[in-house]
């Protein structure tokens, strides 16, 4: 393809020599003279590793140029790609001035073009910007509608300084959004043979992905730097440790605990996390990300109580009770103690989870169920049935009983669901989820 690109950074000189390489002809268009020249003249204009050679063998084919002007460079190109930046703005969001600039800038010069052509952004981007920010300025500027009159895509870069030639010939993810199929069809042509097929999803899904991805880089990073700081302290090697824990790809590497939902209870979980709270503390090793950890599990709870009370039905069912579905441990389960605050604020309310049989509770699983929910024994249903009947609102607390309780309910019911047991119902009026 002909392809015009807009912005000579880390990802737009990578991305256009890494398209010029595939065979593709590339006018690289931007804003600082210096850039221009230099990669007219065959010159990197920034530091990274392979990206000289193939710099100086796409301009010696004619494939890579530098550019000015946006008219000539759309007027000779079928796809626009915008890799321009989008740095914290005063207030810590992105300012996306210089992508919207440039997305009017395109459309101006679509203006005065026939045919299809198909506007790419790469650039990092919020959710909702797509929609609220830069489908509009194309569309005022062009004159023409996204979809219809030109294809807009957000096509998001997951590439890391120093290994970017190496992440975009081998991505681990590829992630598209798009306006219409034939812009799917020449994002997707653009893909290195050897690229995993592309996620397609819808632009705030896609926007949200690049964002998320980078967060939770981050806070790898802080997990890992938190947890160094308090072994180093015990004159423990943070290094092997954590060497070890990344061994186990099927729980701690792994989509394992990465679902939005509702909080984390059980025997291990907390215990262990506020004993190496603890533990930071007696060396004097501060640990506010694990600090925050507990505190965002009990706002979970608190979050889930405040859905319940803004239904305004006084019978509540919780379906579920253990820490997690096929178990019968209570013990610091976050359903139990959303039970205890429940109950607390006078509401009428029953349990019901089919592993949990108080006759066969015992040590410290009944003492701690007792201990937080002295009246549980009231308040536990035989059956499914039984709960579902007394309830005007059912609380999913257990997907395989949820369900259940879904194909038992009446349109009368509320539904609360804490663990996404029906999302194609999200958007009915009696029913709300947590965390999704």
């Amino acid at each position: 393809m002909h392809i015009s690109l807009f912005g000579i950074g880390y990802v737009g000189t990578v991305t256009a020599a890494c398209l010029a390489r595939d065979g593709h002809t590339v006018t690289a268009v931007d804003i600082n003279l210096d850039k221009v020249a230099a990669l007219t003249a065959a010159l990197c204009p920034i530091v990274e590793p392979k990206l000289d050679a193939l710099i100086g063998d796409a301009v010696a084919k004619g494939r890579l140029r530098g550019g000015l002007s946006v008219k000539d460079a759309v007027a000779d190109s079928e796809l626009s790609i915008v890799c321009v930046g989008t740095p914290s703005a005063p207030g810590g969001g992105l300012d996306t001035t210089a992508v919207e600039r440039v997305a009017a800038a395109i459309g101006e010069a679509l203006r005065e073009k026939t045919g299809f052509h198909v506007v790419a952004i790469r650039s990092t981007l919020s959710p909702g910007a797509m929609a609220a920010k830069i489908a509009p300025a194309v569309e005022a500027a062009s004159g023409r509608k996204a979809g219809v009159g030109f294809g807009l895509a957000y096509y998001p870069e997951f590439l890391r300084e120093g290994s970017a030639i190496d992440d975009y010939d081998d991505p681990s993810l590829v992630v598209m959004a798009t306006t219409d199929a034939q812009t799917a069809s020449q994002l997707q042509a653009l893909q290195p043979a050897s690229a995993t097929p592309p996620l397609m999803v819808s632009f705030g899904e896609a926007e949200a992905i690049k964002t998320v991805s980078n967060v939770w880089r981050a806070t790898k990073v802080s997990f890992a730097n938190e947890i160094g700081g308090v072994l180093g302290a015990l004159d423990i090697d943070s290094h092997r440790v954590m060497a070890a824990v990344c061994q186990d790809r099927q729980l701690n590497v792994s989509p394992a605990y990465l679902k939005p939902g509702f909080a984390f209870g059980g025997s291990c979980l907390p215990k262990d996390l506020r004993a190496f709270r603890a533990l930071g503390e007696a060396v004097g090793r501060q640990t506010p990300l694990l600090d925050a950890t507990l505190h965002v599990n009990s706002h979970a709870i608190e979050q889930a109580s405040a859905l319940v009370e803004a239904v305004g039905r006084r019978r509540v069912a919780i379906i579920g009770l253990a820490f997690k579905p096929g178990t019968d441990d209570l013990r610091e389960s976050p359903y139990l103690l959303l039970a205890e605050r429940l109950a607390a604020k006078g509401y009428d309310l029953r349990v019901y989870d089919p592993c949990v049989s108080l006759a066969r509770l015992t040590g410290a699983n009944l003492a701690y169920a007792k201990a937080r929910l002295p009246q549980i024994t009231a308040l536990v249903c035989a059956s499914i049935q039984v709960a579902v009947r007394h309830a005007e609102t059912l609380v999913l607390a257990h997907g395989p009983s949820g369900a259940e309780a879904l194909d038992l309910a009446s349109d009368g019911h509320r539904i609360v669901d804490l663990v996404r047991v029906r999302p194609d119902l999200h958007t009915a009026g009696n029913y709300v989820g947590l965390s999704w």
